[in-house]
């Protein structure tokens, strides 16, 4: 079974909280159950994690090229200024991994600052706006990507 991790930057543990009209009122342990769900179905074993720290999310990448895992990455925050993330995301991709950006909201419909995106160039694909489903969608993404 082919492994996907699901990796949540900064703030994104406090889903069903955190301004539930921007994110949705469902929790991270829903995130969770549902990875596993689509996982199932789509034949992937999926490991959901979030983090409110750079480096470790820095690491969890350079696990997935190590480990040959593909990704599906929620920077949250970082997406819009970290460098070191674009860089361990780029190891990925470059390691012919798949990594798809997912976001919950539209960055776009959102504050100017977060029309840009760091990510977006090194990665596979990226899907936002959906909600909790932009997580599947990502998941569908790689499933599709899959020999």
């Amino acid at each position: 079974m082919t492994r996907v991790l699901v990796l949540n930057g900064p703030n994104l543990g406090r889903l069903g909280v955190r301004e539930p009209e921007v994110y949705g009122s469902a929790s991270y342990a829903d995130l969770v159950a549902a990875g596993a769900r689509w996982g199932a179905e789509l034949g992937l074993d999926v490991e959901v994690r979030q983090t409110d720290s750079e480096s470790e999310l820095v690491s969890w990448l350079h696990e997935s090229v190590d480990a040959g895992t593909h990704v599906v990455l929620n920077p949250a925050a970082f997406t819009h200024y970290s460098y070191a993330l674009r860089d361990a995301a780029a190891q990925v991709t470059k390691a012919g991994l798949v990594l798809v950006e997912v976001h919950l909201s539209n960055p776009y419909a959102r504050e100017t600052f977060r029309h840009t995106s760091v990510i977006g160039g090194v990665a596979t694909g990226t899907v936002a706006g959906f909600g909790f489903e932009s997580y599947h969608l990502a998941l569908l993404a790689v499933a599709s990507r899959l020999p």
